[in-house]
């Protein structure tokens, strides 16, 4: 990959949550797809894979520009949300995610949430996982008081880092967009794609290694303890 591996330097771990923690990302395309539908319009994935990793205000306006929608961001943000909310209650894990956290919860290593995602979304999406998503030292969203710009901004990363009390270099990111890629490039992390199957591999020539699976990822490897990881 283009940058420089620090296999071993790492001391904390970043996961972005929509689309690499959640399996949320059907959620999204649906939504946005019955409302594109009220205009003859088709939500598909030439639009759809530049919208993930977004945030809200920005997936909007892009969706509403791309589509042709005749409607204001504000107006598509408002018509979206209670049937996003209708739909995160029951949003399932992705394979490998609560596994992997609470591995390295239970090593100490110290975790956290960067998430494009407002922090009312993050309880509802999360509601029934509490169970490992309370493992987390930190979660930082994007309405977050310190954040001043979503992805690919690194302001989320950033704060996360910071509030875990490591530096950026000392940090491994996960992620599964080109934004979220690019956003922990910016913060100076290291950083591994998880992204989706259709997505092109040649966005991603920015991270340091890339995944089919959160289960293909060893922790042994990146240094954080001695033992490969039990399957």
């Amino acid at each position: 990959m283009a940058n420089e591996l620090r296999v071993g330097s790492t001391r904390a771990v970043i996961f972005d949550m929509d689309g690499l923690l959640l399996d949320t990302e059907g959620i999204y395309t649906a939504v946005t797809q019955q409302i594109a539908s009220r205009f003859g319009k088709t939500f598909d994935w030439e639009v759809k894979q530049n919208t993930i990793g977004r945030g809200a205000r920005e997936l909007a306006e892009y969706v509403v520009g791309a589509l042709a929608l005749p409607m204001s961001a504000d107006d598509f943000l408002v018509e979206r949300e209670p049937l996003l909310r209708a739909g995160f209650a029951d949003a399932p894990a992705k394979p490998g995610a609560a596994a992997l956290v609470r591995q390295l919860a239970a090593r100490g290593v110290p975790i956290a949430v960067g998430t494009s995602s407002s922090s009312a979304y993050v309880e509802i999406k999360t509601a029934r996982h509490r169970d490992w998503f309370n493992l987390f030292n930190v979660v930082v969203t994007a309405d977050d008081r310190e954040v001043r710009a979503a992805k690919p901004a690194p302001d989320i990363f950033l704060v996360a880092a910071r509030r875990l009390g490591v530096a950026p270099h000392e940090v491994l990111v996960f992620e599964d967009s080109p934004f979220g890629v690019a956003a922990a490039s910016a913060a100076g992390m290291q950083v591994i794609a998880v992204p989706d199957p259709a997505m092109s591999r040649e966005r991603f020539m920015h991270a340091h290694s890339v995944l089919d699976s959160l289960n293909q990822f060893d922790p042994a490897h990146w240094g954080f303890w001695g033992a490969t990881r039990e399957s």
